[in-house]
């Protein structure tokens, strides 16, 4: 399985474009993140974990010609604003594009993109194929996928494990019924915001406690606003095992 994590940034917290931070500042390309995404590229397929607002950015940045499936988390527009780039696949494979997730983020996006799911559809718009997933193990082709539910704050939400990855973002509170589906995994990737609490997120500290449960080999910590700090100084604190990811960082497991 390989893993390329196409941005590990979050609009929470992003700072004016006039902003003179340091990490705004830095010269550091670890300190430059795109809303949060990740592509897995597994048995001959290739797919996405959200399509947020870079997501043309991010496919053009990162030369990705193949994708077959997009996943989603959950409905907030950092997810899922890139939606209707997919017109580019749809133009060069010639086919739907199949998106999996559960109805109510399925519901948001036929709200906000009303004219993919038209019945009268305009010429070349993106077309998409949707598939309904729950809380239980489903298949793209013949990879299972497992989702993970996960509280982003009183939004139940979505996060998924592959064999041996577990990805997470936007948690703020994990069952001790869905770490059970986590536990033995050697890659978790999970989102710390920043040091200071969130309503909505976990910060370092308590993203930090949970992979110290959960016992993966690796950790990777996504979702990162500028708060966290500069990227070569922050990530002296971490324990040897966790790493902050960054936009363009590519595993291989």
């Amino acid at each position: 399985m390989k893993i390329r994590f196409l941005g590990t940034g979050t609009s929470q917290g992003i700072p004016m474009i006039a902003c003179e931070c340091r990490v705004c500042k830095s010269l550091d390309f670890r300190d430059k993140r795109l809303r949060t995404s990740v592509q897995i590229e597994l048995e001959g397929k290739s797919f996405v974990i959200d399509s947020g607002a870079d997501f043309r950015q991010q496919m053009l940045a990162n030369q990705i010609k193949q994708l077959d499936a997009i996943l989603f988390t959950h409905q907030h527009k950092d997810h899922t604003a890139g939606l209707d780039d997919v017109r580019a696949f749809n133009a060069k494979d010639q086919r739907d594009m199949p998106i999996y997730a559960r109805q109510e983020v399925l519901d948001q996006l036929k709200k906000e993109f009303a004219y993919i799911f038209s019945e009268n559809k305009y010429p070349g718009v993106p077309n998409v194929e949707t598939h309904v997933i729950q809380n239980e193990a489903f298949y793209i082709d013949k990879i299972q996928v497992t989702p993970i539910e996960v509280m982003h704050y009183k939004l139940a939400i979505f996060g998924y494990r592959i064999q041996d990855f577990t990805y997470i973002t936007d948690a703020s509170f994990i069952s001790e019924k869905e770490l059970e589906k986590i536990y033995g995994t050697k890659v978790l990737v999970i989102n710390a915001l920043r040091k200071e609490p969130h309503l909505a997120h976990f910060n370092l500290a308590q993203a930090l406690e949970m992979i110290e449960k959960i016992k993966p080999e690796k950790a990777f910590l996504i979702h990162l606003s500028h708060n966290m700090g500069l990227h070569q100084e922050v990530s002296k604190e971490l324990p040897e095992n966790v790493f902050f990811a960054y936009d363009g960082l590519r595993l291989e497991i």
